[in-house]
């Protein structure tokens, strides 16, 4: 017994050694974030603002995470669902990432979770909005900095019913992100007594609107709910200005109707409302501070998206400074991801059960083409997850 004691006892102080040694090599290598980000094509500027915000965090933190240094593996996503499992695979299994950080669309993050769960690598979603990441689909690995399309949507449909609107057509694309979306709305909506008129689904990626728009002026609702984003959004909010209906028939929105458009909406977008967790003109001392520094580093204004990213760099920061520098024990390391609390440009931002953002969401009017905070619409706003089992 006293030797099998001696033995037992030898075997454990040689893996402490070992384990000490691997712990002070991996302190000397860099931290590395893998960000699957797309670089090309249609969402180019957003994988660009997103990337900007995160290493704009960390460069004002000496380039250093938790005393380590940062090495940024970029992979450009193209936005493509179909080479997203092959994607994060190269960078978990090739280059060995520490942390994936992605992406932008929400086909991709369904084949990036895909791999996050057969691998346990950690994710950090900094934009994809679909509600099954941190829901259904919801793991101890997998984080969001973003939003889903419910949180953003929801607030309105309670601030409508307020400004004394009782019925609303509401108009997206016919996909899962505009319709998420829309279910966001509606639901607040009819929760407090408003009613649907109509709800119009455009074939996705259309932005022939005319056929809707004289719809919606044969219907003539108390006011129009819509989703679209990008070129969409611009082209939507420009026709239906030019339809004689935005005098009489107030337009409502997502923040991403408008988000990154002011310049090519114009005129045509002035007077529109929309809800959304940031607004370049929220008057803060973070968000005057982050702007700044954006501005000097970059040479413009930063969007929603620069804001995520700069998030995800700061929960970075502060998780790795609480495990100092570790990346070595997985489940240490995602407790103190999940313990993040940052004062962020955007307002409070920490993290439910679920790991998906608790956050404010603000009320903005469109006025001499900046988003104008008119007020909170939601304050602290958690996302329902009732099916994430984690």
């Amino acid at each position: 017994m006293k030797m099998t004691f001696k033995k037992s006892a030898l075997t454990t102080l040689i893996a402490a050694i070992v384990a000490a040694g691997s712990a002070a090599q991996a302190s000397e290598d860099p931290v590395k974030l893998g960000l699957m980000l797309p670089y090309t094509g249609t969402y180019t500027a957003l994988g660009e603002a997103i990337t900007n915000g995160l290493e704009l965090a960390i460069a004002q933190h000496g380039d250093q995470l938790g005393g380590r240094d940062v090495e940024y593996v970029k992979l450009d996503s193209e936005a493509n669902p179909s080479k997203a499992p092959q994607n994060m695979s190269r960078l978990v299994r090739g280059d060995n990432v520490d942390f994936v950080i992605g992406p932008v669309h929400s086909g991709v993050a369904m084949g990036m979770l895909r791999v996050a769960q057969q691998t346990g690598a950690i994710t950090i979603i900094p934009n994809a909005g679909l509600g099954a990441a941190t829901n259904e689909l919801c793991m101890p690995n997998v984080f969001r900095t973003s939003f889903s399309m419910w949180q953003d949507s929801y607030p309105m449909g309670k601030v409508a019913y307020e400004m004394g609107h009782r019925k609303v057509v509401t108009i997206t694309w016919d996909y899962a992100g505009g319709k998420e979306d829309l279910a966001g709305f509606e639901e607040a909506f009819t929760e407090a007594g408003g009613e649907i008129l109509r709800q119009i689904l455009v074939p996705f990626p259309n932005t022939e609107f005319q056929s809707y728009l004289a719809q919606i002026a044969s219907d003539r609702p108390d006011a129009v709910y819509t989703f679209f984003a990008g070129g969409g959004g611009v082209s939507f909010v420009r026709d239906y200005a030019a339809a004689g209906l935005k005098e009489t028939i107030p337009l409502l929105g997502s923040g991403f109707l408008t988000d990154g458009n002011l310049a090519a909406i114009g005129e045509a977008g002035e007077g529109v409302m929309t809800t959304l967790h940031y607004a370049e003109t929220l008057d803060t001392p973070q968000n005057r501070a982050f702007v700044e520094a954006y501005q000097e580093a970059y040479g413009q204004l930063p969007d929603t998206y620069a804001v995520q990213g700069y998030d995800t760099g700061m929960m970075l920061v502060q998780a790795l400074e609480a495990v100092e520098g570790d990346t070595s024990d997985r489940e240490r390391l995602i407790e103190a991801l999940a313990n993040v609390q940052l004062d962020s440009p955007r307002g409070p931002l920490s993290f439910s059960a679920s790991h998906h953002p608790i956050q404010n969401v603000y009320l903005r009017e469109i006025r001499d083409g900046k988003h104008e905070v008119v007020g909170i619409a939601h304050e602290n706003l958690e996302v329902p997850d009732a099916a994430c089992r984690m």
